[in-house]
């Protein structure tokens, strides 16, 4: 069975990277992400349009690859929640959170009795066709779950001590854009009133010794909040690392063409 390495990196103190997979159809990125260098990524069910055939083989790829794969559900339901670690998601991100009882609730259908209420639907390629008891394998799989919940609105950070204080939370993570459109600021990442928002929340999620995170557009802002001490930072998504590279590429070799073509 495998070793959540991405949670074992947060137990240990360290700083992890990820990045979304929200468009492509294609289990290949997972491998492209882990070649990289990254440790985890999130497939995304809340905004993507993946079935859950694509995510599985998605989880798969990245799992073979040696990175964490999560999933962000669409809603605050069991049968999003267990169904996608059922298929072999190593955590999931629980999006648009603002109630501590349905947090709670929550958390608890991605964990087995007696800590949770998950049931249990393991099936033999989720835990690599070894043979355990179902005693094993739910406390290995309860350890190695990572549980990540979304703070995206004003509301939810009003209430962030509540919320932080329901145990079993290992990675709050903050939405930017959705909390910067929340917040009456749309899109502006820089802005004091967002800034000041988020180091508040930080200092909130070291109190109540929850990881902070965050999810950013791209790594110059994604760097900037590693600095301030994020320990959860993701960067862009596979479908704008490829759009942006291409574009900086495409404008690099036309630039070089033209300057070409005016010396001859």
């Amino acid at each position: 069975m495998r070793n959540n390495t991405t949670l074992e990196r947060i137990r240990k103190g360290e700083t992890v990277l990820g990045c979304a997979l929200q468009h492509y159809r294609s289990p290949e990125i997972a491998r492209v992400f882990a070649a990289a260098g990254f440790d985890y990524f999130f497939i995304d069910a809340e905004h993507g349009g993946f079935d859950v055939e694509t995510i599985q083989d998605m989880i798969s790829a990245g799992a073979h690859a040696g990175i964490t794969p999560l999933v962000r559900v669409g809603e605050l339901h069991y049968s999003l929640v267990a169904r996608f670690l059922d298929v072999g998601a190593q955590g999931v991100i629980l999006p648009r959170v603002e109630s501590p009882t349905l947090l709670q609730e929550a958390i608890s259908w991605a964990r087995f009795p007696p800590e949770g209420k998950r049931g249990f639907g393991v099936m033999a390629p989720m835990i690599d066709y070894e043979y355990r008891s179902f005693a094993e394998i739910m406390a290995h799989l309860n350890n190695n779950t990572l549980m990540v919940v979304q703070f995206e609105t004003r509301s939810a950070m009003e209430h962030a001590d509540e919320l932080l204080s329901i145990p079993g939370v290992d990675v709050a993570m903050v939405g930017p854009s959705d909390l910067s459109v929340s917040l009456g600021i749309p899109g502006e990442f820089d802005h004091p009133k967002l800034v000041g928002c988020v180091l508040e929340f930080m200092r909130a999620c070291n109190a109540h010794h929850v990881v902070p995170g965050i999810h950013c557009r791209n790594d110059v802002l994604a760097a900037q909040w590693i600095e301030r001490g994020m320990r959860f930072v993701g960067a862009g998504s596979e479908h704008n690392l490829l759009f942006e590279k291409a574009r900086q590429t495409a404008t690099q070799l036309r630039a070089k063409a033209q300057s070409s073509s005016a010396q001859k």
